[in-house]
């Protein structure tokens, strides 16, 4: 019998070429007068900020530019942040960016209407109040955290990512126009696109899998593999990255309500200790991760290699399973991504520490393998 689900998704999702515009126009029939601008300094130098907040110019919401924010954001980043939302008294917040603006934001509204500290909601649903109201603007095909109910924030004095899945955190509107991803560097297109397809990946195989968010991984995993190599070398092309666009934004639809599993919980780890793009430890441990999982999912592993354009009909699912893995790694190859750990200069000396704290990582529940620690070392060793 068929279990029944609660599904959480944004209010409102804008979506396709043109759609920052579609923003400009929503915004002028709510009430907000201030906005805490939330974004990165790369994105204010390369003027992709400036040219955002002249389009919604015409709302006449004032914008505070609030954009200290690290690529793996910190508990000061959203201190920060917070501090000059309640100096400003803004009553919205507008980020723009890939995940970690976003996920600084979602942090900033959730402290600005349930006080506290950001390190008393790492868990599932710690909060009591939906955050203060979210406009979430995505410039790269990746994280889908302006989709989400997780957020990431990471603690420096204890060098671990903390992993927050709260329903209230969910934003009010999410954007995604790809003329906004249009020529990002072929190095962040690889690795956003590489966190997308894990999470297609594993929200397909993990223990909260269901009919709904199947249907989703599978499509996700068919869009990301067929136009991210495009996107990568051809960062012009439109089609490719609306194509992306749409694989990530599902994915996201998907794993939100699906969960991860142990890629992510090891992946989590590396950036906490060595402050590592999140997507490249994605795109290295995925093929490791899932190679171990395939006795607990053989049958969708197949799926998966078929989703990703591998002709399988002649072969069992193991054969097929072994099939996903390959593919996985010859996109990971193709794109740039780095072989392994080590030309990232992680220390083996490091993965029994770094093992532990994956195995009470929020995502490790969702793995349809368990795994110990002796294993979790082993996965790390071999992703070197």
């Amino acid at each position: 019998m068929l279990q029944s689900r609660r599904i959480y998704l944004p209010p409102l999702s804008l979506i396709g070429p043109g759609s920052l515009k579609d923003l400009a126009e929503e915004l002028k029939a709510l009430p907000y007068k201030k906005a805490l601008f939330v974004t990165d300094k790369v994105l204010v130098k390369i003027g992709v900020a400036q040219q955002v907040m002249d389009t919604l110019a015409s709302s006449n919401i004032e914008m505070v530019v609030f954009d200290n924010v690290q690529p793996n954001p910190t508990v000061k980043n959203v201190n920060n942040g917070l501090k000059l939302l309640k100096e400003q008294n803004c009553d919205v917040i507008i980020t723009l960016g890939g995940g970690s603006p976003q996920d600084c934001g979602k942090a900033i509204g959730i402290l600005a209407t349930n006080g506290g500290e950001i390190n008393d909601y790492d868990g599932i649903h710690k909060s009591k109040k939906a955050s203060l109201p979210i406009i979430a603007i995505n410039t790269t095909a990746g994280t889908a955290s302006e989709v989400t109910i997780n957020y990431v924030i990471t603690d420096v004095e204890r060098h671990i990512k903390m992993v927050m899945v709260d329903k209230n955190c969910l934003v009010s509107i999410a954007v995604n126009d790809p003329e906004l991803m249009l020529g990002k560097p072929a190095s962040l297109t690889a690795a956003t696109g590489m966190d997308a397809l894990t999470h297609a990946i594993e929200s397909y195989v993990c223990n909260g899998a269901f009919h709904w968010s199947d249907a989703l991984a599978l499509q996700a995993i068919k869009l990301i593999a067929s136009s991210l190599e495009e996107a990568v070398n051809n960062g012009s092309n439109l089609e490719a990255r609306s194509k992306m666009a749409w694989g990530q934004f599902i994915a996201g639809q998907s794993f939100s309500n699906a969960g991860l599993g142990f890629v992510h919980s090891l992946a989590h780890q590396l950036g906490g200790m060595y402050d590592l793009p999140h997507g490249v430890a994605n795109a290295i441990l995925l093929p490791h991760v899932e190679r171990f999982n395939i006795p607990a999912c053989t049958h969708k592993l197949k799926k998966v290699a078929r989703a990703m354009g591998v002709e399988v009909s002649d072969k069992n699912d193991l054969e097929g399973a072994n099939e996903a893995i390959k593919a996985i790694e010859k996109l990971s190859k193709a794109v740039g991504i780095p072989s392994g750990l080590k030309e990232l200069g992680v220390k083996e000396s490091d993965f029994e520490l770094m093992a532990q704290h994956a195995l009470e990582d929020v995502c490790t529940g969702g793995n349809p393998r368990t795994v110990n620690l002796e294993e979790a070392v082993a996965i790390y060793k071999a992703a070197m």
